[in-house]
């Protein structure tokens, strides 16, 4: 079965007109004028598709334009040349040197896990949880079994009885809100002044605390994320490309907060400052992606995401073509959802200057140019003339080599490097890149479905093997 699945029944009325769309969005600003800043105000999650209707216009329009008048390519340079910047320094972007040791006592930490269906790897993970190099007393292990229908809470209630510092939440069945839910659900259980999420299939380094929670003497950090790697990239070309693209995003999303940027997190092998996330309202039940919601909501209370790129947590890729589509169109909704949810706090600068420049050098690359590529394509096909996005597409695919590229190299130095070691990456960043063209398809049709269908909210996890 499909690693990731939505059900194809929902209904939804036609586009409803755009004055109503709107009279909407004015409806909404001044709502959260009222209630002032709050990030987490349910009205913020309402009229989603409207909003991806109204953006989704004005990306076709904006791009027809560019095509009927004189300046659309000199305009098109110049946005090329000022993005361009921006990239060349996150490119080369030094990172900071982190201590690794603590100054003060250690902080008690909770590990949170939400688990559903998942006997293949649930023995594994609890074993490698349950042997961390922490000082003793400091650390604790939650399971939320979110009301498995396999073996998995036979194999919990078992391995209880071995490790101590494991404890289960079992949800009942009525419980909503999937992985939110399930975390904000056992949140109040916790002790830990720093809580780190992990997948069920997550393979973690013993010393990962050690390395990590010293990072959270910075006041101003809210959450760390650590560097993602395919444990099974082995397998086949979708998981090898999983594996490069997970060198590349690591690259940019540590360059990113070298510079100033916004540094995001990505679910497995995240770490927050407890207060942080109580500030924010908890993990957001109304989102798909909760790992990419709480980042911008983080940053819009002026808190700092922290990107190392080690130590890493391992997780199995998906190892087919569907799954991949399946997954990918989930992270692309949930990343797309995210701005319209909070375009007003954006616009109004709530996170700086820096932060918001970086942030809008990525929304144009990764969702606004994908989106634009069919209008662009059909206007140059009727003219007869290039795509007048070229340039941006070619700088966008620049930067996504360089930094694969980059990542791998980096990676690799772990190992040592010689004159066969850089062309072999040099192929891997070849084959990443061809992998990275159905982010193209992804993207775009996520985009355009949005405006018409928006996923329905449930419960969707990857089916883990253990095979790794």
């Amino acid at each position: 079965m499909p690693a990731n699945f939505w059900p194809e029944n929902d209904s939804y009325k036609e586009l409803d007109p755009l004055d109503s769309l709107l009279s909407e969005l004015a409806v909404e600003e001044e709502l959260a004028e009222e209630t002032s800043p709050c990030v987490s105000h349910p009205s913020r999650f309402q009229g989603r598709r409207r909003k991806a209707a109204l953006v989704l216009t004005m990306i076709w329009s904006g791009t027809i334009a560019l095509h009927l008048v004189s300046w659309g390519y000199l305009f098109v340079l110049g946005l090329t040349t000022i993005i361009g910047l921006h990239v060349f320094v996150l490119v080369f972007a030094k990172p900071r040197r982190t201590h690794e040791q603590l100054e003060g006592d250690y902080p008690y930490v909770s590990v949170l896990v939400a688990a559903k269906n998942e006997e293949a790897v649930i023995g594994k993970l609890v074993k490698n949880l349950c042997s961390l190099e922490y000082p003793e007393g400091k650390y604790e292990v939650w399971i939320i079994d979110d009301n498995s229908s396999d073996r998995t809470p036979q194999f919990l209630a078992e391995l209880a009885q071995k490790y101590d510092q494991l404890k289960i939440l079992q949800r009942s069945p009525g419980a909503g809100g999937g992985k939110s839910g399930a975390l904000n659900q056992v949140l109040p259980l916790t002790q830990g002044e720093v809580l780190a999420v992990f997948d069920a299939d997550a393979q973690v380094p013993p010393d990962i605390l050690l390395r990590v929670v010293p990072l959270f003497e910075r006041q101003k950090v809210g959450a760390v994320q650590v560097r993602k790697a395919i444990a099974n990239a082995k397998e086949n070309f979708w998981t090898k490309g999983q594996m490069a693209e997970m060198a590349l995003d690591a690259y940019f999303q540590q360059g990113r907060t070298v510079i100033g940027g916004l540094g995001e997190l990505r679910g497995n092998g995240q770490f927050v400052r407890r207060e942080a996330l109580k500030r924010c309202g908890g993990w957001n039940e109304e989102t798909i992606t909760d790992d990419l919601d709480l980042t911008f909501r983080l940053h819009l209370d002026n808190w700092d995401i922290e990107n190392v790129f080690d130590p890493a947590v391992e997780e199995e890729g998906v190892v087919s073509a569907i799954a991949l589509w399946h997954q990918r169109n989930r992270w692309a909704e949930g990343g797309y959802q995210r701005y319209l949810d909070y375009w007003d706090l954006i616009l109004k600068n709530r996170m700086g200057s820096r932060k918001t420049w970086d942030l809008l050098v990525f929304l144009l690359s990764q969702y606004i140019l994908p989106t634009a590529a069919v209008p662009d394509l059909l206007m140059a096909i009727a003219r007869h003339r290039l795509p007048i996005l070229s340039p941006m597409t070619g700088l966008t695919i620049t930067m996504s080599m360089a930094g694969m590229f980059a990542g791998l190299v980096r990676i690799r130095k772990q190992k040592g490097l010689n004159l066969s070691s850089y062309f072999m990456l040099l192929l891997q960043t070849v084959r990443g890149t061809l992998y990275m063209l159905h982010w193209l398809i992804v993207i775009s049709s996520t985009t355009a479905r949005m405006s018409v269908r928006p996923k329905r909210l449930k419960w969707v996890k990857t089916v883990h093997t253990g095979s790794n």
